[in-house]
């Protein structure tokens, strides 16, 4: 796996000749991306002495000082390896500890790996930024829920293509927190190694000082309160309410054989559920989602975990898997030309094969909600009738799901304007999902989605 070390650099005349030397000599597959900050003390002309003839060494020079997050910002997009390490240029860590850094990605345990300072060997530093340090760490472990010992950090690993999610927007020191805020709120898994410490103190350069922890709380409750991705909090708030993905089991699971094909998958909430099935193919055109459900689950024999475009859908990619099912939960609606999907789903099936499908029910309810959401459409049950028998299917059934959620979606949506639905209401919702189950008795007439099944005779 390729390394892309990225180093912003501002005023560091004393140690960025030595500190690039130290990157170098690490013996790993690597290029190195630095970003000077339009530094005034010669800084700039020390590196375009050591850029030439380098393919694996580019420099990037700002036109005017933005400040350290913006610098990483502009370095993040020249990136072209696997994994990316964040250096700052002074000589406060040790480049030949990248390996221990990377070993929890490379070997696929984790998406993001801290170096912290305060886990390995360090120099006795000042007392006030070991002060500071804690708490920052404290309102961080309490506003996401983890255990970090060192998220000030300049040692952060990670996957490449994670950082392409991230939506970053400090141009200070407040990146370490808002980088750490979307490492947590995304679901990413994360691992802490020790690494060795030599913190400078003011009179050898150092820069921090206690407001840069004021803009670190800041940017982290900033955070905490906004929506870095709707569509992926959506998905890793759902994985909470487990009440009512084991209703929605309980509906479609009469229906699934034993070969299954779950065409949008997301982070595994229902896959999780099936995996004692003969077999299971897990699809989604995410790879961020298919990375995460391959940090919760195992592929063998039994679970294939695959990167498949719906909007691009080619039967023959399963030729061979002799599939009798194929579940597609809250998906039709994110493809724009769903007829062609639902064709190219007939024919991924076997003979008397299965289609399993859900979708949002009620143009009516249709709201920022669902455009946040990336949904073209939401169906009447005669659009979805039409467009599954079109398509070759006998349609067995098509039946209203979830009047209560119906009108929660319709308060929320189109009488308060929201695009997402509070955490709190859907943590609510779950306590009541036993009251649903009135609908396997009660023919109601609406509700949030549609459960058609369609058969290939």
């Amino acid at each position: 796996m390729k390394l892309s070390v990225v180093i912003p650099v501002y005023n560091e005349i004393n140690t960025v000749a030595e500190i690039i030397r130290r990157v170098r000599d690490v013996p790993l597959d690597k290029e190195i991306i630095v970003v000077d900050d339009c530094s005034t003390d010669g800084t700039r002309e020390e590196l375009r002495q050591m850029s030439g003839g380098d393919p694996a060494f580019r420099v990037i020079y700002q036109e005017r000082n933005q400040g350290k997050g913006a610098a990483l910002r502009e370095g993040f997009r020249h990136v072209t390896g696997d994994i990316v390490i964040i250096q700052d240029a002074d000589l406060e860590y040790y480049p030949e500890e990248y390996p221990k850094l990377i070993e929890p990605i490379v070997k696929g345990r984790a998406d993001v790996v801290y170096g912290s300072r305060f886990l390995g060997a360090h120099r006795v530093f000042l007392f006030s930024h070991y002060f500071g340090n804690k708490i920052i760490n404290l309102f961080t472990n309490i506003l996401y829920n983890c255990i970090f010992t060192d998220m000030e950090t300049c040692y952060k690993a990670f996957r490449a293509d994670i950082i392409k999610h991230f939506k970053l927007r400090s141009n200070s020191f407040g990146f370490e927190a808002e980088f750490t805020a979307n490492v947590m709120k995304r679901g990413s898994k994360v691992y802490e190694v020790p690494i060795s410490y030599d913190g400078r103190s003011y009179s050898e350069r150092k820069k921090i000082t206690w407001r840069d922890g004021l803009i670190a709380l800041f940017w982290l409750l900033r955070c905490k309160f906004q929506a870095v991705d709707i569509g992926r909090e959506t998905l890793l708030r759902m994985e909470t309410v487990n009440g009512y993905n084991d209703w929605i089991l309980d509906r479609v699971g009469p229906f699934i054989g034993d070969r299954v094909l779950e065409a949008g998958c997301g982070i595994g909430n229902i896959t999780s559920k099936i995996l004692g099935k003969q077999f299971v193919i897990a699809a989604d055109v995410s790879e961020e989602h298919l990375q995460t459900l391959r940090n919760r689950l195992v592929e063998s024999a039994r679970l294939k975990i695959i990167k498949y475009d719906l909007n691009e859908c080619d039967a023959s990619h399963f030729r061979g898997d002799h599939l009798d099912t194929v579940l597609c939960l809250n998906v039709l609606e994110h493809i724009q030309d769903d007829t062609a999907v639902l064709r190219c789903f007939f024919k991924i099936l076997e003979p008397r094969g299965r289609l399993v499908l859900l979708v949002p029910a009620c143009e009516v309810l249709y709201s920022k909600m669902d455009s946040g959401l990336s949904h073209y459409r939401r169906y009447s049950r005669e659009e979805l009738r039409l467009k599954i028998e079109g398509a070759g299917f006998k349609l067995e059934s098509v039946n209203y799901l979830n009047l209560p959620g119906a009108i929660g979606w319709f308060v929320n949506g189109r009488l308060f304007g929201r695009r997402m639905l509070p955490r709190y209401q859907m943590k609510l919702f779950d306590l009541f999902v036993p009251v649903l189950g009135i609908e396997r008795h009660v023919r109601i007439p609406f509700g949030l989605s549609l459960l058609a099944i369609g058969v290939k005779e």
